[in-house]
C-alpha cells in the first residue's frame, strides 16, 4: 500500500559549514546549517558568534528585557493559582463560558467560531510557536530565525502561555507586541495556564478584542466556606478600565479577527482547530460540544492545543511517560475525537512542554499513524529531554520518536548548568556532549545519531555524574531535579529553542521543526531538526506507513 506519511530530518555530513546533502521528506533541499543530529556546531555547542543581547537587536527597550527567573518570589506568587486550584477547585471552565457569552452578546463571535480570512487559499503556510512570553533574551533569540523562515507565511499561532508569569494586561507590550513587531501577518493564540492566572483578562483584551467593560470579573456570592477561602487566596486581576494599555496589531495585514480563546481557522487544504485547555482538563462542556460539532466538518483537520496529548514518552506503561486523553465535561475525550476516522484529523500539535517531541501514534481502525507533536520551545525555560525513557508503548515506539534537544545534549547542558550553580563553574560536574550522548545510548539501548557520539568513550567519571544528574526516583520526583530548569533558566547558547513551519496544499501537509540555538550564524539559516510529510487523500483519513 502506498505511503501517505513520510518522516525525515537533516542528515548532512559532519561539517560546520553549509551543506547540500540531498532532499528532505518535504522535498526541500537540505541546505540548512547542519543540525544537532549530525554536528555539535548545529546543536549550538560551537558558536562562531553570539549576540550580546537579542532583545536589543530587535529594538526591545533595555528596561524591558531583564532575565526572567522563577527564583524571584514575585512570579511564583503571581502564579499561585496553579497550586490553589488543586485544593479549592478550578473556576476556569465557568470563566471561559462567561467570556464566550460576553463576546457572543457583543456580536463579536463569527458563526461556529470559524475564522474565514484565509479560506480562499489553496496553499497555506503558517508558523506555530509555543510558550513564548518570558520577555527576555531567550524569547528574543527565537524571533530572527522565525522571521527568516516565516516572513512569507500567512499567519502565526502561539500555542500556550503567551505571557509569563500571569498573563497580565500590561505585559503585552514588552512580551508580545515588541518582539513580534516585524512579523507582518496576523498572530492568533491559544491561552496556556499562565494566561489564565489573571482570569484571561489580558488575553481577551489584546488578542480577542474584548470590550473594557467586560474585563471586570463578576463577584458572585460565595456558596461555601471553601469557596470563600479560595476567593481570599486566589489571584484576581487588577484592571482599571479607565487606564488600559494600547491595543496594537488591529489594522491592515496584521489584523487578527480572533475573538475567542478557542476557534477554527478555515483554509483551502485544512481546517485548523484550536482548543483552550485552560489550567488543565477537563474541557468545559460548551467547548466540548463545539469541538465535536466542528470535527464533523468533512475536511482534513489539524488540532492545536495548549496541553498536548502525548509527551515524555507517550503512554501509561512507559515509565515516566505521560498521556492525557483530554477529558470533556459531560463525557468523551479529545483523544477519542482525534482518533475517530470520520473526523479526519491528520496531526496534533500542543505546547506547554518546553521542548520538541514528535510521536507517530498507531490508531486502531486507521491505517494512518497520526503525528502528535510537542512544540513548546518558543522562549521559556527548557524542559529536559534526557528524562524521557525509551519509547516502548502500546501505540508509539522509539523508531518513530524524535526530540529536540537530543537526550545527550540535554544531559550535557544540564551537567553544565549544575556545574555553574553548584560547583562554582569549575567544570567538576560537566559532561561533554559526545560522552553524554553515548551514555544515554547505553542506558536506553539506542544508537546515538551523530557519528562522533557513537565513537565516544564513556568514562567512569561521566557515569558517576550522570547517575546523579538523571532524575531520582520514579518519574523524577526528586525536588531538585524536577524544578531545576525552572529555577535556573539560561539565556546563552546553546538555547535549544524551536518553532514550526507548516505548509499545506490540497495534496499534502509538511511540518518542519527549526531550531533556535542562539548562535548568530543560525539566525538567518536555522538548523532543520525534523520534518514530516502527510499526504492528504481526498476520500477519507490518509493512510500512513513510515519511510
Amino acid at each position: 500500500m502506498a505511503s501517505d506519511l513520510e518522516q525525515g530530518h537533516t542528515r548532512n555530513n559532519d561539517s560546520e559549514e553549509h551543506s547540500t546533502a540531498g532532499i528532505g521528506a518535504c522535498g526541500t533541499p537540505v541546505d540548512s546549517v547542519v543540525s544537532s543530529r549530525n554536528s555539535l556546531a548545529g546543536a549550538g555547542w560551537r558558536c562562531r558568534e553570539v549576540s550580546a543581547s537579542p532583545c536589543e537587536d530587535l529594538g526591545v527597550s533595555a528596561s524591558r528585557h531583564l532575565p526572567f527567573s522563577w527564583l524571584n518570589p514575585v512570579p511564583l506568587w503571581k502564579s499561585r493559582n496553579e497550586i490553589l486550584r488543586g485544593y479549592f477547585g478550578d473556576p476556569t471552565n465557568a470563566e471561559r463560558r462567561r467570556w464566550i457569552k460576553t463576546q457572543r452578546e457583543a456580536g463579536k463571535l463569527p458563526p461556529d467560531q470559524i475564522i474565514e480570512d484565509h479560506a480562499n487559499l489553496e496553499k497555506v503556510s503558517f508558523l506555530v510557536v509555543g510558550d513564548t512570553g518570558e520577555g527576555d533574551d531567550s524569547q528574543c533569540a527565537v524571533v530572527k530565525p522565525l522571521l527568516a523562515q516565516g516572513q512569507d507565511t500567512h499567519f502565526m499561532v502561539i500555542c500556550s502561555d503567551v505571557i509569563y508569569p500571569a498573563g497580565d494586561i500590561e505585559d503585552y507590550e514588552a512580551k508580545f507586541y515588541e518582539p513580534y513587531e516585524d512579523y507582518e501577518h496576523p498572530i492568533y493564540a491559544l491561552p496556556g495556564n499562565h494566561d489564565w492566572y489573571d482570569g484571561l483578562n489580558g488575553f481577551m483584551y489584546h488578542l480577542c478584542g474584548a470590550e473594557a467593560t467586560a474585563l471586570a470579573t463578576p463577584k458572585e456570592r460565595a456558596s461555601s466556606r471553601k469557596e470563600r477561602l479560595r476567593r481570599l487566596l486566589w489571584r484576581t486581576p487588577k484592571v482599571d478600565p479607565a487606564s488600559l494599555p494600547e491595543r496594537k496589531r488591529t489594522e491592515g495585514a496584521r489584523r487578527s479577527n480572533q475573538r475567542s480563546p478557542y476557534f477554527a481557522i478555515e483554509t483551502g487544504p485544512l481546517l485548523i482547530v484550536g482548543i483552550d485547555t485552560g489550567m488543565g482538563y477537563p474541557l468545559d462542556c460548551e467547548q466540548g460540544e463545539w469541538l465535536k460539532k466542528i470535527s464533523k466538518i468533512d475536511k482534513p483537520k489539524l488540532l492545536l492545543t495548549g496541553l498536548p496529548i502525548y509527551w515524555n514518552c507517550g503512554y501509561h506503561d512507559c515509565g515516566t511517560g505521560t498521556y492525557s486523553e483530554g477529558e470533556v465535561e459531560g463525557g468523551g475525550t479529545v483523544d477519542g475525537i482525534v482518533r475517530d476516522p470520520e473526523h479526519n484529523y491528520v496531526a496534533v500539535i500542543g505546547g506547554n512542554i518546553h521542548n520538541y517531541q514528535r510521536y507517530l501514534v498507531r490508531v486502531e481502525g486507521r491505517e494512518m499513524r497520526i503525528p502528535h507533536i510537542v512544540s513548546g520551545g518558543g522562549g521559556a525555560y527548557m524542559h529536559a529531554t534526557h528524562k524521557i525513557p525509551k519509547v516502548e508503548a502500546v501505540d508509539v515506539d522509539e523508531d518513530s520518536f524524535v526530540c529536540y534537544p537530543r537526550r545527550g545534549d540535554s544531559l550535557s547542558f544540564y551537567s553544565s548548568l549544575y556545574d555553574r550553580r553548584l560547583a562554582l563553574g569549575k567544570g567538576w560536574l560537566e559532561i561533554p556532549p559526545d560522552e553524554a550522548a553515548a551514555y544515554m545510548g547505553q542506558q536506553l539501548g539506542i544508537t546515538p545519531e551523530r557519528e562522533e557520539d557513537q565513537k565516544a568513550y564513556v568514562s567512569k567519571r561521566t557515569q558517576r555524574i550522570a547517575k546523579w544528574i538523571l532524575p531520582r526516583g520514579k518519574g523524577g520526583s526528586d525536588i531538585l531535579h524536577k524544578h531545576f530548569s525552572e529555577f535556573f533558566d539560561w539565556n546563552t547558547p546553546p538555547l535549544f529553542k524551536n518553532f514550526l513551519r507548516i505548509d499545506a496544499s490540497m495534496s499534502e501537509v509538511c511540518i518542519r521543526c527549526f531550531a533556535a540555538t542562539g548562535c548568530q550564524e543560525h539566525a538567518e539559516n536555522p538548523p532543520l531538526e525534523d520534518e514530516i510529510k502527510i499526504q492528504l487523500n481526498t476520500s477519507r483519513a490518509p493512510r500512513a506507513v513510515e519511510v
